[in-house]
């Protein structure tokens, strides 16, 4: 390693340690980092801007702007309520529901999107009942982890593996897809063992919602008929976005931009919504991850990656899809990815069969995000909210459970994929 990798791989770590310990505010401590690379002529302003992900920060903006137009009509708690009440108010039933929906709308809205519009929901449900809304909140976060695995569309990863390698939707579902669900499934049964019976409801405040009349919650019926049309239009628009050639970022503010024409409320209320530390944060941290690419540590990793198996094939799935995982866990996935795909594509120009490759980059690379608290962009803006709303959730409270979950995920895909393709 030369000088300058040297030095960004210890500003990178400074900055993880910082972002870990909680000595300072997570988006400090990432935008110091960023600052940091600059100063020390790793790369200068201009080249750290094509390092920030445009559409990623333009989905979380537009998403949220969406989403804070919404709350005003009263939906959230409307639907919290009729949800709590269907369940008579059980804890686990209510974690259940929201672990599956969470997961199922990943696989066709970008996680952001959906735990934007699932978020919301847990907060005004838990708070009706009396609990803690942080367990809720971090099995949400890594069910949309799971759930975007499944599809093209799913997880930003998906996508550029998708067109660097021609792979349809089709093709994610039914060769992730399978490992998807068995990951699902058994990270379901963990949150249960964590959580199921520890969960207490007021009966006090059970009581009280069991009589309460949801629909008094509608706060402007007008509205919420805008924003449930609206809801589903951009869930289609998703969904189809290659066939109406639309791209996500433009989905995400073009929605948020009609709702604020039809919403017809303060829109300085309105952006007070978004969460803008989140916002920053990702900007710090993409130009901090930008440094260490810039200065070719990401390269040397993944050479070291595709030395390290020496064309065997199952020993190629197996480190592709481990590194990857542990990598995206405290790197963002993107840039990892994206250095992956013309390492992989070289070793198919030299004959070898690669694609169980793109699954094993495809399975460790999303996973890998539920392993801490900045492994995906869900993570950062469900927990932002959640500090917002008087409940933060803190590196290590969910590294604790996040990464066992992360690590037994990835020993499913193992066996998995040594099954499928050794």
């Amino acid at each position: 390693m030369n000088t300058m990798q040297v030095i960004s791989v210890i500003i990178f770590a400074a900055a993880m340690i910082l972002i870990m310990t909680e000595r300072v505010h997570r988006m400090t401590a990432a935008l110091a980092g960023g600052v940091m690379m600059i100063l020390c002529g790793i790369m200068t302003v201009p080249s750290s801007v094509k390092y920030i992900d445009a559409e990623t920060i333009c989905i979380l903006v537009g998403m949220m702007l969406f989403v804070s137009v919404v709350k005003k009509s009263g939906l959230f708690e409307y639907i919290a309520i009729k949800s709590a009440k269907a369940v008579k108010g059980r804890p686990w039933a209510i974690m259940a529901a929201f672990i599956l929906i969470t997961a199922f709308l990943s696989a066709f809205l970008d996680n952001v999107t959906t735990v934007l519009l699932i978020g919301p929901m847990t907060f005004a449900i838990t708070k009706a009942i009396g609990l803690n809304p942080v367990p809720f909140i971090m099995t949400q976060i890594m069910a949309s982890n799971i759930g975007g695995t499944a599809t093209l569309i799913g997880d930003p990863p998906n996508i550029m593996i998708g067109s660097a390698a021609e792979l349809s939707f089709m093709d994610f579902v039914f060769n992730v897809g399978p490992a998807v669900l068995i990951v699902l499934i058994a990270t379901t049964v963990v949150f249960y063992a964590l959580y199921g019976k520890k969960e207490k409801v007021n009966q006090k405040k059970l009581e009280n919602l069991m009589r309460m009349d949801e629909n008094m919650e509608i706060r402007d019926k007008t509205l919420m008929i805008k924003s449930v049309i609206m809801i589903v239009l951009m869930i289609f628009s998703f969904i189809f976005q290659d066939i109406l050639g639309l791209e996500s970022a433009v989905i995400a503010l073009g929605a948020a931009v009609i709702m604020m024409i039809i919403g017809k409320q303060d829109i300085d209320s309105i952006v007070e919504g978004v969460e803008w530390t989140s916002i920053v944060f990702f900007i710090g941290l993409f130009v901090v991850v930008g440094g260490l690419q810039e200065s070719g540590v990401i390269d040397l990793m993944a050479g070291f990656i595709i030395d390290a198996t020496h064309g065997k094939m199952l020993m190629a799935i197996i480190v592709i899809l481990w590194v990857s995982a542990l990598l995206s866990a405290f790197l963002d996935n993107i840039p990892f990815v994206a250095t992956m795909i013309p390492l992989i594509m070289s070793m198919e120009s030299a004959g070898i069969d690669v694609m169980p490759l793109w699954w094993a980059l495809s399975l460790g690379a999303c996973l890998g995000g539920n392993g801490t608290l900045i492994g995906a962009s869900a993570n950062v803006v469900l927990s932002g909210i959640s500090a917002r709303e008087g409940h933060p959730i803190s590196f290590r409270q969910y590294m604790k459970v996040g990464f066992p979950v992360m690590i037994i995920g990835i020993c499913i895909c193992t066996v998995y994929l040594v099954l499928r393709f050794g």
